[in-house]
């Protein structure tokens, strides 16, 4: 799919139709809980709740799910959970950015650690990849939803700074920190998104072969089926 990386690309078409299914709903509840918890149980009021229930949405996750996963808010009690980025290097000095929700930062880091670590690659000191990605606010619009002239003057006086069309995909990039203010905007013309939320985009890509590409989608999805870990960004092209 236009705009994600390309391991994000397989994941989201694979994912969903596998037996990670019930992985996935967690990693999403755990989401909509610690934004319900951090702010306001109305999503019209909280956009970090609004966008984790719209990518719960996208991945068919039933109502009630959902509900519960506020509801678990209110009774989560001192269980606090942060928001944690690592970087390291995969096999083949591939440059990987992974974003966690934890309780218990030694858990992940040490995780995370094991699988680079056995894999011929390493946990890297902050800075070490994020130099290699911008990060970037993405929105999906299908473009059979709005014309291509009217996205893009929604979107630029919205405060977007880029708006092109890519197999029948609106994507809309913002800077990080418009993201919530351009999504608000958008909403207002726009009620569905195909995908939203905020990624690393690498500055350039590494080309792996057929073999290459093999060993590098065993560790991300070693990576991915860590409890802690929600999203994992990577500068590999990968070759499947």
């Amino acid at each position: 799919m236009a705009g994600h990386s390309h391991w994000a690309g397989i994941k989201h078409k694979k994912g969903r139709a596998d037996k990670e299914r019930s992985k996935i709903f967690s990693k999403l509840s755990k989401e909509i809980t610690v934004a319900a918890k951090l702010g306001d149980k109305n999503p019209d009021m909280n956009p970090r709740l609004r966008s984790a229930i719209q990518s719960a949405k996208q991945a068919n996750m039933p109502k009630e799910n959902i509900s519960r996963a506020i509801s678990k808010s209110e009774i989560s009690g001192d269980e606090n959970y942060e928001n944690l980025r690592y970087e390291g290097f995969g096999p083949f000095s591939t440059a990987i950015i992974i974003e966690t929700l934890t309780n218990n930062k030694n858990r992940s880091a040490s995780s995370i650690r094991t699988i680079l670590q056995k894999n011929g690659g390493r946990l890297g000191e902050t800075g070490s990849a994020t130099h290699m990605f911008h990060n970037y606010g993405i929105i999906h619009i299908d473009r059979k939803k709005i014309s291509d002239d009217e996205v893009f003057e929604i979107a630029i006086n919205a405060g977007a700074k880029d708006c092109s069309q890519v197999n029948g995909i609106h994507e809309i990039l913002t800077e990080k920190e418009d993201f919530y203010k351009v999504k608000t905007l958008l909403e207002k013309k726009i009620s569905f998104f195909s995908y939203s939320g905020i990624e690393w985009r690498a500055l350039s890509y590494l080309n792996l072969n057929k073999d290459q590409s093999k060993k590098m989608v065993e560790v991300l999805q070693s990576l991915e089926d860590l409890e802690d870990v929600q999203e994992i960004f990577t500068n590999a092209n990968l070759e499947i």
